[in-house]
C-alpha cells in the first residue's frame, strides 16, 4: 500500500527536525527513502510552498517529493490526487495529522495514519534494523562465555 504524506504535518512530529530548518524537507526525504528500501513501499510526499524556480517535483529512488506552488496547500493537493485516484485510493495510506486532510481521506475511502503515529513507526523501524545487527550465533556466545568467564 503506498503512501501520501503530507510532508510539512509530519516534519513536526518527528523529534530531530524542525520546520525552521532550511534542510528539514530534504532530511525527511532521506528518511523516506530509508523506510521505501525497509518497506518496499512508495511514498509520496507533499510540500506547502515551493522555492520559486524548484522542481514542481522530484523523485529520489521510491519517494516522489512534491512542491506544491506558492498560493496553494499541500493539503489541497493531497484531497485532489485522492479525488483523481477514484476507487484506487482504497488503496494508499495518507499520512497527516490535519483534521482536514483525514476527513478528506476517510471520505475517499483511503487510510489514516497520524503524523505521530507514523514518526514513531519511522524512527523504530530503524532502530530494530540496528538491533538485528546486534544478534549473535550459539558458537559465538559460547566464544565469549569462553573468553569472559561464564560460569556453567
Amino acid at each position: 500500500m503506498p503512501y501520501l504524506i503530507d510532508g510539512h504535518n509530519l516534519i513536526g512530529k518527528i523529534p530531530g527536525l524542525r520546520l525552521d530548518d532550511p534542510e528539514d524537507e530534504q532530511k525527511l526525504v532521506e528518511l523516506l527513502q530509508a523506510f521505501c528500501q525497509r518497506s518496499g513501499k512508495d511514498v509520496e510526499v507533499y510540500f506547502d510552498h515551493s522555492a520559486t524556480g524548484h522542481a514542481r517535483a522530484s523523485v529520489h529512488g521510491r519517494v516522489t517529493a512534491r512542491f506544491v506552488r506558492s498560493g496553494e496547500e499541500a493539503d489541497y493537493a493531497i484531497s485532489r490526487h485522492l479525488k483523481r485516484l477514484g476507487n484506487a485510493a482504497a488503496n494508499w495510506t495518507v499520512v497527516s495529522s490535519d483534521h482536514a486532510v483525514q476527513a478528506a481521506t476517510r471520505r475517499a475511502r483511503a487510510r489514516v495514519v497520524p503524523s505521530e503515529t507514523f514518526s514513531l513507526d519511522l524512527l523504530d523501524s530503524g532502530s530494530s534494523d540496528r538491533r538485528d545487527d546486534l544478534k549473535i550465533s550459539g558458537d559465538e556466545l559460547d566464544e565469549w562465555l569462553d573468553l569472559f568467564g561464564g560460569d556453567d
